[in-house]
């Protein structure tokens, strides 16, 4: 048994966290979900889920959930002991379960191995001019729609352009492909919700055949003209672990490839219109910044601390344990609350207070075998965009609140008009 934190108070009734979740998922809740983070930790660190399983609050119990070796991701296994199998058998949910996020020991380390550091010094810095280059050309276009029209939307515009323009020139995918792969990834993440609808997973099933025909193709493409970039690498690589088995190399070349796509796409266009929301609604935020432009990346950990676009990540029990004082039987799920966690008082006091200066701690990029594997592209991008922002537009603000997607799990600005 391992003990995990220490209990803050603990609610038994099952059903006290359902109106929390719905005001979640409300434009209310979307628009400013602090006050649902002080309910939900106001419940206890540890909080019974209506469909079972538990919710994980405190900062440092979610932070040992995500590090510690004893709390799985939910793979095939554990979702083949479930009483429920069948909810698991949708197409798009079992796609994305093949993914690296879902992946346990020996599977995950094998191809996390494989990898290696992804972006490392020097590949961030072959990179840097070139999405410093694409950051002119899409400012060049929010000054544009500026001048042409007085206001422009940001996350449109800029924020979700940066990603896929990064993500694809970095693997080499043509330009012309980006719209259409920013369609079928905020189709397809309604399979990673919590609770999906049947529509939502009907959606998602048929953005699962588009993203898997094109990143099928996508390496054979490649595989028929290989050069000296990262896919080729990699089908080198595969191929030789897989010696006479083409199939299986073309299958871990295509999960591969698939997930590390667009999984670097809406979490990083939400971090970046995050960003520029919390600077620009109050113009002595973004003022000091451009005085002090070497704080930059003090203002994007804040960004990611104050509203992380995930809201939560899931694991499950390897063994039977406690947590927070709580018994956690194995198999058990939990749910880890990023917002929550982020938001303890405990680690971050005054928490709901946006300060660029803080030095806090958070937890959106994970811990562990599962830290985010992008986080240091993820924070360039948010490094370099902020920096010319600032410069070229000194009194950029916004028109409006932004507007969001109706999501419980991954969370996306879906608008953000600004003026000057």
């Amino acid at each position: 048994m391992t003990a995990v934190g220490v209990i803050r108070g603990i609610t038994t009734d099952r059903r006290a966290v359902i109106p929390s979740l719905r005001r979640l998922r409300s434009e209310e809740g979307q628009a400013n979900p602090l006050p649902v983070w002080d309910e939900l930790r106001a419940l206890g660190e540890v909080v019974p889920a209506p469909w079972g399983g538990y919710f994980v609050t405190g900062f440092d119990a979610c932070s040992q959930i995500l590090r510690g070796r004893n709390w799985l991701v939910p793979d095939f296994a554990w979702q083949e002991r479930r009483p429920d199998a069948a909810r698991w058998q949708d197409p798009a949910t079992r796609e994305m379960t093949r993914t690296l996020s879902r992946l346990n020991p020996p599977t995950h380390t094998f191809q996390r191995r494989a990898l290696g550091n992804l972006f490392d010094r020097g590949t961030l810095e072959a990179m840097g001019p070139g999405i410093d280059a694409q950051v002119s050309r899409l400012l060049d276009r929010l000054d544009l729609e500026l001048r042409r029209h007085g206001e422009a939307d940001f996350a449109t515009t800029v924020g979700d352009q940066l990603p896929i323009h990064t993500v694809g020139h970095w693997l080499g995918i043509p330009d012309e492909h980006f719209p259409h792969i920013l369609d079928f990834t905020h189709r397809q993440v309604h399979a990673q919700e919590l609770l999906p609808t049947k529509s939502e997973l009907a959606v998602s099933a048929e953005a699962t055949l588009e993203m898997k025909a094109f990143f099928t193709g996508f390496v054979a493409d490649r595989r028929a003209r290989p050069g000296n970039d990262v896919l080729s690498g990699w089908i080198r690589y595969w191929d030789a672990q897989f010696p006479g088995d083409r199939a299986a190399a073309d299958q871990m070349l295509y999960d591969l490839t698939m997930f590390i796509t667009i999984a670097s796409l809406e979490t990083t266009a939400t971090l970046l219109a995050n960003a520029v929301w919390l600077l620009t609604q109050e113009p002595s935020r973004a003022d000091w910044l451009r005085r002090h432009p070497e704080h930059v990346d003090d203002a994007v950990d804040e960004a990611l601390r104050y509203d992380p676009p995930i809201h939560l990540n899931s694991r499950y029990a390897a063994d039977d344990t406690v947590l927070a004082g709580v018994p956690i039987a194995k198999d058990t799920v939990v749910h880890v609350l990023y917002g929550a966690a982020n938001h303890d008082p405990r680690r971050n006091p005054d928490p709901h207070v946006f300060d660029i200066r803080r030095k806090g701690g958070h937890l959106t990029f994970g811990g562990g075998a599962h830290y985010c594997l992008g986080t240091s592209l993820a924070r360039l991008e948010a490094r370099l965009l902020l920096t010319r922002l600032l410069q070229r537009f000194p009194t950029l603000r916004p028109t409006a609140r932004p507007t969001y997607a109706n999501r419980m799990v991954f969370r996306r600005i879906t608008s953000l008009k600004v003026t000057t």
